[in-house]
C-alpha cells in the first residue's frame, strides 16, 4: 500500500509542479506578449478635423502603422485655435501621458515650450531640409520645440478672368494698385447688373485673423511689426495709424460693410460665390486650395500680398509637430514625426509638378509650386509670439481689439494707437519706440495694358 501510495503522491506532486510550471510559462508568455503589443500613440492634431484634411491624414498614418506596427489614435480637439491651445496647455501642465504628439500653431511655442521635447538632437537631417525661417518660428531659446509641418502664408487670391476683362495683365503689387483695380472691376460688374459685387474681401472680425491682416497692412506701410525682434513696441507711429485708416476707408467702398464681422469661411463663401474680385486668404499646406471647389479650374490666381513703402509681406502661419516631454513612447513618437515630415517633403515635390493657377510674386516659401510669371518681390512676416512668449495671447487680443475699434469707427486711429501702446507696455514690460527701418520698394504702375 505504501509502495503504491508514495508513487501516487509523487505523481500528484509532479502534476502540481507541472501545473505551476505551466502557469509560470503562460504568465511569462502573457507578459512577453503584452510587452510586444502594438504601441498606440495619441495625436492631438487640429488639422484632422478639417474636411479636406481628414481622409489624407488617416491614409498617411495607416501607412505609418503598416510600416512600424505603431498605431495612431487621434484625440478630439475644439474647433477654434484658443480652445486648441487651452486643451494642449492643460494636458501638458498636468504631465498627462497623452498626447504623445501634438500639432501646434506657429504662435504657440513661447507658451508651451517648457513641456515639449527639443527635437534638434533627434531630427537634425529633417530640420536641415526645411526653410530656416520656418524652423526659427518654432525655436525657443535655441530649442527646436516643434518641426515645421504645414506652412500657411497670407496671400492674395484674385479672379483671373476679371483682371483680363478689365484690362489688367497682372494682380496688384501695392495697396494703391489694389484700390484702383478693385474699384474699377466693382464698378463694371455692378453696371452689368451684379449689384452685390465687391472689389476686395478680407477677415475683419476681432481675433487672430484680424491680427494677421492688420500686421500685413502695418508692416507694408513701414509701421513696424507690433513688437520688434529686440522687444520694442512699435504700434504708435504715423505709418501704423495710416495703415489702419486706409483699411477703414475700404469699408463700404470696395469692401462690404459686414466685413468687420467676417471670418475665414465668410470671405471664402463670398468669393466662391463669384461676388468679389480679390480676397485675402492663406496658402494652405504647400498647396493653394479651397475646402469647396473653386469657381472654375482657371478662374482663381494667387499672388503675394500688396505692399507699400515698407515692402510686401504675407503673415506666416501654420503648424509644427511637437512631442510631449511626458510621453511614455518618445522613440515611437519621434518615428511618427520623422515619417510625417518625410511624407510631406515628398508630397511637396509632387505638388510642384502639378497643374496650378496663375501665380505672381509669391514669397520664397511657396517655391515648391515651381512656376512664377514675375520675379518674387514679397516676403514673410511673423507675428510677435516668440518675443512676447506667454504674454502673446494678451498682446494679440489687445492689438486686434484696437484695430477693430478703428475699423468700426468707435475710436480714432491715433487714439487707439496711443492706448494700445500703453496696454502692450503694461502687458509685456517692454519699452516703446520707432519701428525697425526696412528697405523701400517701388511701385511699377497698375499693370493696365
Amino acid at each position: 500500500m505504501k509502495q503504491d501510495f508514495y508513487p501516487a503522491v509523487k505523481s500528484r506532486r509532479g502534476r502540481k509542479a507541472g501545473a505551476i510550471t505551466l502557469l509560470l510559462v503562460l504568465a511569462v508568455s502573457f507578459v512577453s506578449c503584452r510587452s510586444k503589443e502594438r504601441v498606440t500613440l495619441s495625436f492631438l492634431n487640429p488639422e484632422w478635423s478639417q474636411p479636406d484634411e481628414a481622409p489624407r491624414a488617416q491614409e498617411v498614418t495607416e501607412r505609418f502603422t503598416k510600416q512600424t506596427n505603431v498605431g495612431v489614435r487621434y484625440l478630439p480637439v475644439p474647433e477654434n485655435s484658443s480652445g486648441q491651445l487651452e486643451i494642449s496647455r492643460r494636458l501638458l501642465h498636468e504631465h498627462s501621458s497623452a498626447p504623445d504628439v501634438l500639432a501646434i500653431d506657429v504662435i504657440w511655442p513661447g507658451a508651451i515650450a517648457d513641456d515639449l521635447v527639443d527635437l534638434r538632437p533627434y531630427l537634425a537631417d529633417e530640420i536641415a531640409a526645411l526653410d530656416p525661417k520656418l524652423v526659427a518660428a518654432f525655436t525657443v531659446n535655441g530649442r527646436v520645440v516643434a518641426i515645421p509641418y504645414h506652412a500657411h502664408i497670407g496671400t492674395l487670391e484674385y479672379r483671373i478672368d476679371l483682371l483680363h476683362k478689365y484690362g489688367f495683365d497682372r494682380p496688384p503689387r501695392t495697396w494703391d494698385e489694389l484700390e484702383r483695380m478693385a474699384a474699377r472691376i466693382q464698378t463694371g460688374e455692378r453696371a452689368a447688373g451684379r449689384k452685390d459685387f465687391w472689389g476686395y474681401i478680407w477677415q475683419g472680425a476681432g481675433g487672430e485673423s484680424l491680427t494677421c491682416n492688420a500686421l500685413e497692412w502695418q508692416v507694408a506701410e513701414g509701421g513696424g511689426q507690433i513688437i520688434e525682434p529686440d522687444g520694442t513696441i512699435s504700434v504708435n507711429n504715423p505709418a501704423a495709424i495710416r495703415s489702419w485708416e486706409r483699411a477703414r476707408h475700404w469699408i463700404g467702398w470696395i469692401s462690404p460693410p459686414g466685413v468687420i464681422a467676417y471670418r475665414e469661411l465668410d470671405s471664402l463663401n463670398l468669393f466662391d460665390s463669384g461676388l468679389a474680385a480679390f480676397r485675402r486668404t492663406w496658402q494652405w499646406r504647400y498647396r493653394l486650395t479651397h475646402w469647396q471647389g473653386p469657381l472654375e479650374p482657371s478662374t482663381s490666381g494667387f499672388a503675394g500680398m500688396p505692399g507699400g513703402p515698407g515692402g510686401r509681406f504675407g503673415t506666416l502661419g501654420g503648424i509644427g509637430l511637437a512631442i510631449s516631454r511626458y510621453s511614455a513612447h518618445r522613440q515611437e513618437a519621434i518615428a511618427l514625426v520623422r515619417f510625417l515630415i518625410r511624407q510631406e517633403l515628398q508630397s511637396r515635390d509632387q505638388d510642384a509638378s502639378a497643374t496650378i493657377p496663375e501665380h505672381f510674386d509669391l514669397p520664397s516659401l511657396l517655391e515648391a509650386h515651381g512656376r512664377f510669371d514675375e520675379p518674387r518681390a514679397s516676403s514673410v512676416v511673423s507675428r510677435p509670439s516668440a518675443i512676447a512668449g506667454t504674454s502673446y495671447e494678451e498682446v494679440t487680443k489687445s492689438y486686434s481689439n484696437a484695430v477693430h475699434s478703428v475699423l468700426t469707427g468707435e475710436i480714432p486711429a491715433p487714439q487707439a494707437a496711443a492706448q494700445l501702446e500703453k496696454d502692450l507696455t503694461q502687458i509685456t514690460g517692454f519699452k516703446s519706440g520707432p519701428p525697425k527701418e526696412r528697405q523701400l520698394v517701388s511701385s511699377s504702375g497698375t499693370g493696365e495694358r
